[in-house]
């Protein structure tokens, strides 16, 4: 049946950010990037405005008209590309606050998290990629980087290189009815969100400190690009401006260092407690010198080594990690107490 595009308008009107409009054009792949996204940050929604007849048009196009294209190769997008590495780091950065408790993480569940991000881009509209390339690139990327939460980028990177390289347009199947499609779309919905909802409710303390400490070595990049951070500082503020502006605050004015500061407390408390514990994981006191700090550290991973540790593997692999985090934590300089402004002129 054919689609209308007052109808595709409606449900872009409604649902947009849920994906609506998407399922109804048969669209599934870009409707669910929309669910887990909502909508692209609302950017993404937005956008499609104009885009919308070319979506209406594709969706009533005749079969043997898709199929003649499948031979060919899809032009080359740069939007696309960035959307790949940028939605890459989003799964990531999800994959790190909900699963980052599970042993080889870095190597199994980041790069899967990530190359699946950016294969899920590949699949909107009529084009895909090539599922085992991508992965691949993501696997062989991620022993680099073992153990760092900057691996989500290089991972994002190279997955995204190679789906654009092995580019195609999809096949043509046969149609599948509805209750088939939202059963597929919920399952991947579920597998999603599933374990970040368990992060959030069951081991809240945690979720957050994983979220401040992004937030900490996001803020931290700013200080090595003044522009970029006020261009990300005006983004961020952004929904609170404007709903200090929708309540009607006439006193509200552009200087933002009361909300940056209390962000940057928030973040600090929550590093402070991130090193506390990696005091007590290496048996040290608060005012143990790096080189103590460093003699504690190689005998607890002598003891712990998964390699002497053959009866016990598991547990030896959870406190050699341990152990391993603790050490990062407290050899990175500690920044001193004060605002993200104060940070920035030092």
């Amino acid at each position: 049946m054919a689609k209308g595009l007052l109808v595709t308008y409606a449900l872009w009107a409604v649902g947009g950010p849920a994906g609506l409009h998407h399922l109804y054009l048969g669209r599934d792949t870009h409707a669910l990037l929309w669910m887990l996204t909502l909508g692209g940050g609302g950017l993404g929604w937005l956008w499609e405005f104009w885009k919308l007849p070319s979506f209406v048009a594709q969706a009533n196009r005749p079969q043997r008209q898709r199929q003649s294209s499948v031979e060919r190769t899809p032009p080359l997008s740069f939007i696309r590309f960035v959307a790949q590495v940028i939605v890459g780091i989003y799964f990531g950065l999800v994959a790190l606050i909900s699963l980052s408790f599970m042993a080889n993480f870095y190597i199994v569940g980041l790069p899967l998290a990530v190359g699946l991000g950016v294969l899920l881009v590949a699949a909107v509209g009529n084009q895909t990629s090539d599922f085992k390339n991508t992965l691949g690139a993501a696997f062989l990327i991620s022993p680099i980087f073992y153990g760092r939460p900057i691996a989500i980028l290089p991972i994002s990177l190279a997955a995204s290189i190679t789906a654009q390289k092995h580019r195609r347009y999809k096949t043509s199947v046969g149609s599948e009815t509805l209750s088939v499609r939202l059963y597929r779309l919920g399952l991947a919905y579920l597998a999603f969100t599933g374990p970040l909802a368990y992060s959030t409710f069951c081991n809240t303390a945690a979720t957050l400190s994983y979220v401040a400490e992004t937030l900490g070595s996001f803020l931290s990049w700013f200080s090595f690009f003044p522009l970029l951070g006020r261009i990300t500082e005006s983004v961020f503020l952004l929904p609170y401006r404007i709903w200090r502006l929708l309540v009607g605050d006439p006193g509200f004015s552009n200087n933002s260092f009361r909300e940056w500061e209390k962000l940057y407390e928030f973040v600090n408390s929550f590093q402070d407690e991130k090193r506390q514990l990696a005091y007590q994981v290496l048996s040290v006191s608060e005012g143990a010198t790096n080189e103590e700090i460093h003699r504690r550290y190689r005998e607890l991973v002598k003891i712990w080594h998964p390699d002497h540790n053959r009866h016990q593997t598991e547990e030896a692999q959870r406190h050699f990690l341990e152990i391993q985090a603790a050490y990062e934590a407290l050899s990175q300089p500690r920044k001193p107490k004060g605002s993200w402004r104060s940070s920035q002129q030092h």
